[in-house]
């Protein structure tokens, strides 16, 4: 039997795997413990520099049905009370979660299992990569719960997908089945679901394999892009290359390149 833990985390070859566990209620991520858990995860990974690469999948047949639905139906959690507790429960609840995900030092790939549902749909957004199984759906679907997308998915989908597409799936809430997500761009890759983690597993050692402070910086650089003008991203970049070309792993990257070996990097 599974642990009751809200999202289990393992770690292997430097590779973080998260797993959203509330497999009977497809892995909503509204309530508080799986909210904490995420963001605790996350710091974790931020504070390991043995960790380089994260994926994040789903127990069971769903990725995530984002919101708990039941709990909106009963007014529980982040959907109870008066309209200024609503707006406090979201800042303290589940908009922690893009928060922290944004700001995870080390590139994570969804690994999508199923269903990607609303906020479910958004935390696939989340991350750097995504990897489908061809049973997987994406749906921006907010709207047909005649809410909005409360957890930045406004601000994600576009980003993933373009304006108009955004639009469709945000304006409509109809689900976009894996392949056409894969023509979309919101995915890179789809797979059965026998090979999906294995798919993942071997992108991330892909990732992995290279040095990790390097990684950590291009992955800072790569968000900041969205939104600096291309001069401060020079700027950034000028900052930080020093570091880097002053690292042991810049140096044994480049002992590995000349005696055409893989490197052996440690994060120093």
């Amino acid at each position: 039997m599974m642990s009751q833990q809200p999202v289990l985390s393992s770690k292997a070859d430097h590779i973080a795997t998260w797993t959203l566990n509330l497999p009977e209620q497809r892995n909503p991520i509204s309530d508080q413990t799986v909210v904490d858990r995420l963001t605790e995860l996350v710091a974790e990974v931020n504070a390991d520099m043995d960790t380089r690469v994260v994926i994040l999948t789903g127990a069971g047949k769903g990725f995530s049905s984002g919101g708990n639905i039941k709990h909106m139906v009963e007014r529980e959690g982040i959907f109870g009370g008066t309209p200024i507790q609503q707006r406090n429960g979201y800042r303290s609840g589940i908009q922690r979660i893009p928060l922290a995900v944004y700001h995870c030092e080390v590139p994570i790939i969804a690994a999508v299992n199923g269903a990607a549902i609303g906020a479910g749909c958004d935390l696939a957004l989340m991350c750097d990569m995504r990897i489908a199984a061809d049973t997987a759906v994406f749906a921006e679907s907010f709207v047909k719960l005649g809410i909005i997308p409360g957890d930045g998915g406004a601000w994600l989908l576009p980003r993933a997908v373009g304006n108009a597409r955004a639009a469709e799936m945000a304006f409509t809430g109809d689900a976009v089945d894996a392949h056409t997500a894969l023509e979309w761009g919101l995915v890179s890759k789809v797979v059965t679901p026998d090979e999906l983690m294995a798919e993942a597993r071997e992108l991330a050692g892909r990732v992995a394999k290279n040095p990790p402070q390097a990684l950590r910086m291009t992955k800072k650089l790569l968000r900041e892009g969205q939104k600096m003008s291309l001069e401060s991203l020079l700027e950034l970049s000028a900052a930080m290359q020093p570091l880097a070309h002053h690292s042991n792993d810049h140096r044994e990257a480049l002992a590995a390149f000349m005696e055409k070996r893989p490197g052996r990097f440690t994060g120093d």
